[in-house]
């Protein structure tokens, strides 16, 4: 939300973005059209590129994101995010340290998993959005499986056919070896306390690691296990102040 984005939202964004989807086919989120099931392949990628044209190609860095790389500085770093537009690579945090742990916006795989390959298209969505018409892109335009020859899907956790990104995974582990027993900080930005994903295994490292120091920051919901208590620090406020707040501390 920090960002911009509300997924679960029928906010005013969604209305001046993607107005003729709520009228037309009754659109209520981001989220709502990200899991539909489109009447056709070219209604389906003219939501998905315009979205992505809008909120990553078009992305600039926001305050925050300025915030949080003066915050780590020339520390060493390690980002686990649900949040799939790659606001992260986009603000300079590094690609390869950068876990999207649900997927990402900017990579297309076969909708039936048909094979493990990944696809930037990032360019292609760009073409798509300035070449669509009426709600819809041309059918020469829309993606398909270079293997099976069958529909491409956003490389989303949406599906059981959604194609972890086990190389990620094992970089994440890397670091979290590399470190064991070492002096560590997690901070957590805007994650909900029942949050089983990314949340909980958070807190259970930090009691797992004696060194650690576990932050979070969220508006209205602070939760910390018993365990942790000693060594955590609960920021109830809005992400933006907060962390610029940090950063005037250093």
């Amino acid at each position: 939300m920090t960002e911009g984005i509300h997924l679960f939202a029928d906010n005013q964004a969604l209305q001046d973005l993607l107005g003729d989807f709520k009228s037309r086919y009754g659109l209520r989120s981001l989220l709502q059209g990200m899991g539909a099931r489109w009447p056709e392949e070219e209604v389906k990628w003219a939501f998905w590129s315009r979205i992505v044209q809008h909120y990553c190609n078009e992305y600039q860095p926001t305050p925050v994101m300025h915030d949080l790389k003066a915050l780590v500085g020339d520390k060493e770093y390690f980002i686990v995010t649900s949040n799939g537009e790659e606001h992260f690579e986009k603000s300079g945090f590094a690609k390869e340290k950068i876990y999207e742990i649900e997927g990402t916006w900017l990579a297309l795989q076969c909708a039936h998993a048909c094979h493990a390959g990944l696809y930037p298209w990032s360019d292609l969505a760009g073409k798509m959005a300035d070449a669509e018409q009426d709600g819809r892109i041309p059918a020469d335009m829309v993606p398909k499986c270079p293997h099976c020859g069958g529909p491409m899907a956003v490389h989303l956790c949406l599906d059981q056919n959604f194609l972890p990104d086990h190389e990620a995974g094992r970089r994440f582990q890397d670091f979290l070896t590399q470190y064991h027993g070492k002096n560590l900080v997690i901070l957590e930005l805007g994650i909900g306390k029942n949050n089983q994903l990314i949340k909980a295994p958070l807190m259970r490292l930090t009691a797992a690691e004696a060194q650690a120091t576990y932050i979070t920051i969220n508006l209205g919901e602070i939760f910390i296990t018993p365990d942790i208590k000693d060594r955590a620090y609960g920021l109830d406020g809005y992400l933006e102040p907060v962390v610029h707040e940090l950063v005037t501390c250093l």
